[in-house]
C-alpha cells in the first residue's frame, strides 16, 4: 500500500498550486531570506563577501550574476539567472514560482517581476494565493520601473520600455512599451556590413 506524501506549502507554491503564504513554514522561509537580503544590502560592494552573499541568496544563478543593492525578493532560490545577468538598483522579484532570466540580460533600476497572484474573491484571497513562472530570454533589456506580471514569457533580445507593464507574452526581437505593454516594432538583428 502506497502512502500519499503530504506536500509542504513551499512544494505546493512551487508546483503552481494554491498555498497558504501565511503559514508558519512560509513565514520562516521568508524570514531567513530577509536576513540574507539584509546582509546583501549592507555588505561592502565588489568584495568576495558580497559575492558569497549573492550565492547564498540565489544558488541557482550563474557565478557572474550581479545585483546592485538594494535588492528584494521573496525566496532567492527560485531565481535562475544565466551568465552575465545584471540587475540594477531597487529591483523586486517575487519568486514564488521559477523566475528564469537569460544570459546577458540587463534589468534597469526599479524593475518589478511578480510570480504571485491572488484570487479576485476576498474570502478566497484571505486563504490562498498561487504563482506562475516568469521567463525572460537572453540578451534582453528591461527598462526602468517596468513591471513583469505572473506567467509572462519575454523572448530573446527583446526590449521592454521604461515604465511598461507586461501582462502577456512578448516575442523575441521586439520593442514593447506601454500599459499594458504591446509590441510597437520588430528589432532587426542583422547587422549591415
Amino acid at each position: 500500500m502506497q502512502m500519499n506524501k503530504v506536500e509542504t506549502e513551499k512544494e505546493r507554491m512551487f508546483a503552481g498550486k494554491p498555498y497558504n503564504a501565511h503559514s508558519d513554514e512560509m513565514v520562516a522561509i521568508r524570514i531567513r531570506t530577509k536576513r540574507i537580503l539584509h546582509k546583501l544590502n549592507v555588505t561592502e560592494y565588489y568584495t568576495d563577501k558580497f559575492q558569497d552573499v549573492i550565492r547564498e541568496l540565489c544558488p541557482n544563478a550563474a557565478k557572474n550574476f550581479h545585483v546592485e543593492p538594494p535588492f528584494h525578493c521573496d525566496y532567492g532560490d527560485h531565481i535562475y539567472a544565466g551568465d552575465s545577468v545584471f540587475i540594477n538598483f531597487g529591483a523586486v522579484i517575487l519568486d514564488g514560482a521559477k523566475v528564469t532570466i537569460g544570459a546577458h540580460t540587463m534589468i534597469a533600476p526599479g524593475v518589478h517581476i511578480y510570480t504571485a497572484q491572488h484570487p479576485l474573491d476576498a474570502d478566497e484571497r484571505d486563504q490562498w494565493e498561487d504563482c506562475k513562472p516568469v521567463t525572460i530570454g537572453e540578451r534582453c533589456w528591461i527598462g526602468g520601473h517596468a513591471t513583469i506580471c505572473p506567467g509572462v514569457t519575454i523572448g530573446d533580445r527583446t526590449v521592454i520600455g521604461a515604465g511598461s507593464v507586461v501582462t502577456k507574452d512578448i516575442p523575441a526581437d521586439c520593442l514593447a512599451v506601454g500599459n499594458p505593454a504591446r509590441v510597437i516594432r520588430k528589432l532587426n538583428q542583422q547587422k549591415e556590413k
